[in-house]
Parts: structure tokens; sequence; C-alpha cells
């Protein structure tokens, strides 16, 4: 009975937010977007009070650099010590 109500509720979650998914899609990147910008803001002039501590962040996030330059616009990599094109 329980497993069935899961499922239930599950395809209620599916129903409700079908129509909206490409907007959920589109808010999902304009935030990684925002983020790698914060991140690599140092990088390309912009002040970064917390550049320290992201730091730590760059292994993780290096493989979606090169799809997020490409989305800003940017044909080859801003940053000298990153290579990616």
């Amino acid at each position: 009975m329980i497993d069935k109500l899961k499922k239930l509720a599950a395809y209620y979650e599916e129903v409700l937010s079908m129509p909206h998914r490409q907007e959920i899609a589109r808010e999902l990147r304009d935030q990684d977007d925002l983020f790698l910008l914060l991140l690599y803001s140092e990088m390309i002039g912009i002040p970064n009070p917390v550049y320290y501590y992201t730091l730590e962040l760059y292994p993780y996030m290096i493989e979606k650099f090169h799809d997020w330059h490409l989305r800003m616009g940017i044909e080859k990599s801003p940053l000298t010590g990153i290579r990616c094109c």
C-alpha cells in the first residue's frame, strides 16, 4: 500500500513539473552560470572576497568551465592557467 502511494506521489510530481521542465532547466543553468562566474571572477579581474575558499572547488568545476565560457560568448578560455580549448 505504501509503495503504491509513493508511486502515485511520484506520478503527481511528474505531472506537475512537466509543463515547466524547460523553465526549471533554464533556471538551473542560470544558477550554474552565476556560480561559475563567482568561482572564476578573480581570474578574469573581478574582485572576489572569498577567493581563498573557492580555490578548493576548482578541480570539481573545471569540467564545466568549457561549456560555461562558450555559453557566455567567450570563444577561447579567458584564463591563462586553464586550457580547455
